[in-house]
């Protein structure tokens, strides 16, 4: 029987490596607004943001376990969700998916990978590993932040009073390097071959640093799935083209059938 009382579908968002749900920056204002009818959730995983004084996990299903619980705990009453991730976050999503199919209406992966279908090198791009390590490595917070904001945007001089928020957050919830290289450890090992039952949308940036778009391009050809592609964004797609990304997502949505 329905509930006629119930909300409608909520849509969890899901941040990537080392980043919080504030990472979602301005984009969760905007899907907010293209979806006004939805709630947007968001969450942290152990480790950084409202979690960083936890140890984070190495694996990825220790950390989207922690996700679970927190939805749980959340005062709405929830049947399914919809899943929107990003990179690291993407495997969480995925994961979620696999393992508990009752609970996830659909996810949409953004410049998201797959060690079952892309070699390491794609994963992490090779031409990053230089600038990844001098992000671990960084003399300074700010040069930290300013490093991550270079290899994730495409634009990242119209994106200063950002950095200057990610700077904020940083000193407020410090992420530790043991906690960044389980993150980074989890995201490598994981491997899924077999397709989620749900909906998958795939969407990914052609000018990505970071991950390469031929993740996304052989995750989608092997799973048979819808890929639409940003051709000047970066990595954080979301940050690049935000209006472009929450529109892909309602109308894919809308295109699903509801249950």
């Amino acid at each position: 029987m329905t509930n006629k009382n119930r909300e409608p579908r909520p849509i969890v968002l899901i941040r990537g490596l080392v980043r919080e749900q504030r990472h979602w920056g301005f984009f969760k204002t905007v899907l907010q607004q293209t979806l006004p009818e939805r709630k947007i959730l968001s969450f942290d995983i152990p480790g950084n943001g409202s979690l960083a004084n936890l140890r984070s996990p190495s694996s990825i299903a220790e950390l989207r376990q922690s996700l679970r619980i927190q939805l749980k705990l959340s005062p709405l009453e929830i049947n399914k969700v919809d899943l929107v991730a990003i990179s690291l976050g993407g495997m969480l999503a995925v994961d979620w998916a696999d393992r508990y199919p009752q609970e996830i209406h659909s996810i949409t992966l953004i410049n998201s990978s797959n060690a079952a279908f892309s070699p390491f090198y794609q994963r992490l791009r090779w031409q990053s590993y230089l600038k990844v390590w001098g992000i671990l490595f960084a003399k300074t917070d700010r040069q930290r932040q300013q490093r991550i904001m270079n290899v994730t945007s495409q634009f990242p001089a119209l994106h200063g009073d950002v950095v200057e928020n990610w700077l904020a957050w940083s000193k407020e919830h410090v992420v530790t390097k043991t906690n960044a290289f389980s993150q980074l450890k989890a995201a490598m090992l994981f491997k899924l071959a077999i397709k989620p039952v749900v909906p998958v949308l795939v969407l990914s940036s052609q000018q990505d640093q970071l991950v390469s778009a031929e993740c996304s391009v052989q995750l989608a050809k092997h799973w048979a799935c819808t890929h639409k592609q940003h051709t000047s964004a970066g990595h954080d797609l979301p940050l690049d083209a935000p209006d472009w990304t929450a529109k892909q997502i309602q109308a894919w949505l809308e295109s699903l059938t509801s249950d």
